[in-house]
């Protein structure tokens, strides 16, 4: 179709008899007449020239709903043409046996590969999330071996506990007692954002409580920077490295966020270098900044350990806020869904009550108020919370704080469904479609029902992490899955329990373009403190 295009151009040029409005109906024609040839095959149409990007920009502001559409028309694969001068064949998968393939059992053969480290190599550099090879497998294992040691899981579990009991509820019961609306998504931001620095730098920076402005600002420059990060991945390479180049547009903007990032981390490094005790000694930074060379020389340089503190900052922050807030917000959609949760909530107060582990009057608080900042809740408490689990499980299928992924095919390479990817192609697999997939998750997949987590005991029981890839698959399964199941359903049991909450009314909801699934326009909620409940 290029060749024939090209012979039609210069005929046209050639025929200089033509004028320029026949020329131009001519190729208006052509261009008609190529759209309706293709208007049978699956998936987007294919124009000349531009391939399927017009389809792709049309639906910009929809893109994931517009992308599951079409994955549902392919038959959950599809492959995607973009310009006539990209020579990359891109494949984009909703199918489970592609992502074991992919994630699993070839995983060496789909690194993130060097396209995607360059788009995000400004901001993530050689952390864990944007690296390979040894340099991923070396951080991956320190970070591994660190998480799953007691210690580390103590103090975590010890942040959120301070977080929760003195700094979110005061807030929340403050707003309640105003009467004011609240941006949820936006106090669930700084609360993570407050406890992924506690627990990767050894410092929290005072957000949820106002913080200062050199804290807001790092936050806000934050989340510029993962906007248009994920930009880069919809622009042709050659638009946004130039425009990186000449500082135009969203990158300039992009560089003023990093300098804020940068300077933010580099000074907490800084106060660390040199001091016989790092931060809390249990933090990331500090177990990172303790690797030595065999020589004795610490093995990461300052740059490297503020490369690999963003990665990790990226992955908590954003990840189990933006959960958070979708949940809450499907809550407020589905209020017998609260209510079994209550439940739950109330059954394992009462063990705590008849056992003396949990004094009556302790929780029933004062002046309309249930006291919720005095819940305590052990990790076994928060394990017996399997409706509660199951209803963040089903909320994440439906709105996975990262929407999709993005592979680079190192050799020639076969799909279990068939599908064919040449050495230097790219996969996309959507996280987001595959939770809609009727195929995957039976007709009701658009409903919110987390009994179908559950066995006939009320036992939660887990997907397999190809049908379900919200924590990633095979060698990259989030190391943080744990800490955050268990972050989520401490704020969750938190809220419920002391507070009533109602939507703004005529607030829109919509997803952000981001590289974490935000809310556009923020959850816009009211609070009434809750009656009393009894044990």
């Amino acid at each position: 179709m290029g060749n024939r295009f090209t012979q039609l151009l210069y005929f046209l040029w050639s025929e200089s008899n033509m004028k320029a409005t026949d020329i131009a109906l001519a190729l208006l024609g052509f261009m008609l007449f190529h759209f309706f040839m293709h208007r049978k095959m699956k998936g987007p149409p294919i124009w000349p020239l531009l391939g399927m990007m017009p389809s792709l920009v049309l639906h910009l502001n929809e893109i994931h709903d517009w992308s599951t559409r079409v994955l549902k028309d392919c038959g959950g694969t599809c492959y995607f043409k973009g310009l006539a001068m990209s020579r990359r064949t891109t494949v984009v998968t909703a199918n489970p046996p592609n992502l074991e393939h992919v994630l699993n059992l070839r995983f060496n053969n789909y690194p993130k590969g060097r396209y995607f480290r360059a788009v995000g190599h400004e901001f993530l550099g050689d952390g864990i999330f944007n690296a390979d090879g040894d340099m991923w497998k070396a951080q991956r294992k320190m970070a591994n071996i660190e998480f799953n040691t007691p210690s580390f899981r103590a103090f975590m579990a010890k942040s959120v506990k301070e977080l929760v009991q003195n700094r979110l509820v005061p807030l929340l019961e403050e707003t309640a007692r105003s009467g004011d609306p609240i941006d949820l998504q936006d106090v669930l931001l700084r609360f993570t954002f407050d406890n992924v620095c506690m627990v990767t730098l050894g410092v929290n920076p005072g957000c949820l409580a106002g913080g200062g402005a050199e804290a807001r600002e790092f936050a806000r420059a934050f989340e510029d920077a993962t906007e248009i990060t994920m930009l880069r991945f919809l622009t042709p390479p050659i638009v946004w490295r130039l425009m990186w180049i000449f500082q135009l547009g969203p990158e300039r903007k992009l560089r003023r966020s990093l300098a804020t990032v940068n300077g933010f981390v580099d000074k907490i490094i800084g106060s660390r270098t040199g001091n016989s005790v790092a931060g809390t000694g249990t933090d990331l930074l500090s177990v990172f900044m303790k690797v030595k060379t065999e020589g004795g020389d610490r093995l990461y340089t300052d740059e490297k350990l503020r490369e690999i503190t963003v990665n990790f900052i990226l992955a908590g922050r954003d990840t189990s806020s933006v959960a958070l807030s979708w949940f809450f917000w499907l809550l407020l959609c589905n209020p017998r869904v609260e209510e079994h949760i209550l439940a739950e909530i109330r059954s394992i107060l009462s063990k705590m009550f008849s056992t003396g582990l949990l004094e009556l009057e302790a929780i029933q608080g004062s002046k309309g108020f249930l006291n919720a900042a005095s819940l305590s809740f052990t990790v076994e408490d928060l394990k017996q919370m399997h409706y509660l689990h199951a209803a963040l499980s089903e909320s994440l299928r439906l709105f996975p704080s990262v929407p999709f992924d993005f592979k680079e095919v190192d050799s020639d390479d076969q799909l279990p469904d068939g599908s064919y990817l040449r050495k230097g192609s790219w996969l996309i697999y959507s996280i987001y479609g595959m939770g809609r997939m009727e195929s995957i998750w039976g007709k009701d997949c658009m409903e919110f029902r987390p009994e179908r987590w559950l066995d006939a005991g009320g036992n939660f029981v887990s997907e397999s992490a190809y049908k379900y890839p919200v924590f990633n698959g095979g060698p990259r399964l989030c190391l943080g899955k744990d800490f955050a199941y268990y972050q989520m359903k401490w704020i969750a049991a938190t809220i419920i329990w002391g507070f009533k909450m109602k939507m703004v009314p005529g607030h829109v909801l919509e997803p952000k373009l981001a590289l974490t699934l935000y809310m556009k326009n923020g959850l816009l909620v009211t609070l009434q403190p809750r009656e009393p409940l009894g044990l």
